[in-house]
């Protein structure tokens, strides 16, 4: 069974929040809500969210540095903006930041849902804005599912592997949950599929990277938590 688009709406009106929520149950999303700028930054953080709707005006953290500190962990996580400021230098402040969208209050239910479907729909689980991936050593071809390395050897990836390394490659640095990755690539519920599905494609896709130290490689273990790539950790051995 696929997985439901997680949203997450941040926004401190009570009122809207709750009527934004009801019309994303009701449209067959998960809806995850925040009432304030910390609390939504560490929801976007750290729950497997595909989508935040976010308010500009928030206590504790506003919506632009929300959006500002949220981009170095998660860049290619969808953001709409929702907010009563309608400026243009308002909507173009947003959008430089990294913002998919901008919605301007009082919006419509309808409205704000067929933006909500039109940016997942032209990203679906967000994949790689280039279809090129780069590392030192190597470079990932997404369509061809190509990886060549600088010392001349060349890997073929299968469909599954070359999602799990984009998906790994889109957040460089931090630890990625089994739970994360089972719902972000394999698109199903943790419960619906073994971990050790996951192992066995990391250690099949180590092998072909020339990576096999699990601490201090590329894709690295990190215990308790998950999996981290870390492209500064390793380069392809020369023969």
């Amino acid at each position: 069974m696929k997985r439901k688009p997680h949203i997450l709406v941040i926004e401190d009106d009570a009122p809207i929040r709750t009527g934004v929520c009801d019309a994303l149950l009701a449209t067959g999303y998960t809806a995850i809500e925040a009432a304030e700028g910390e609390a939504g930054l560490a929801l976007a953080l750290g729950e497997p969210v595909d989508l935040v709707l976010l308010d500009l005006m928030l206590p504790n953290m506003l919506g632009l540095d929300v959006l500002k500190s949220l981009r170095p962990s998660r860049p290619t996580l969808p953001v709409i903006i929702l907010s009563a400021l309608g400026q243009e230098a308002d909507r173009v402040r947003g959008l430089k930041l990294g913002a998919d969208d901008y919605v301007i209050k009082p919006f419509s239910v309808r409205e704000l849902l067929a933006r909500v479907e039109a940016v997942l729909r032209r990203s679906p689980a967000r994949p790689l804005l280039d279809p090129t991936l780069t590392w030192p050593g190597g470079t990932a071809d997404r369509e061809t599912g190509e990886i060549r390395f600088d010392s001349g050897r060349r890997v073929t990836l299968s469909q599954r592997e070359m999602d799990l390394l984009a998906y790994l490659a889109r957040h460089p640095g931090r630890a990625v949950s089994r739970d994360e990755i089972l719902l972000h690539v394999w698109q199903t519920r943790p419960e619906g599929i073994e971990t050790r599905t996951i192992d066995m494609h990391v250690a099949r896709l180590r092998e072909k990277l020339g990576a096999p130290d699990p601490v201090a490689g590329l894709l690295q273990t990190v215990r308790g938590k998950g999996y981290r790539f870390c492209p500064g950790d390793h380069e392809e051995p020369r023969s």
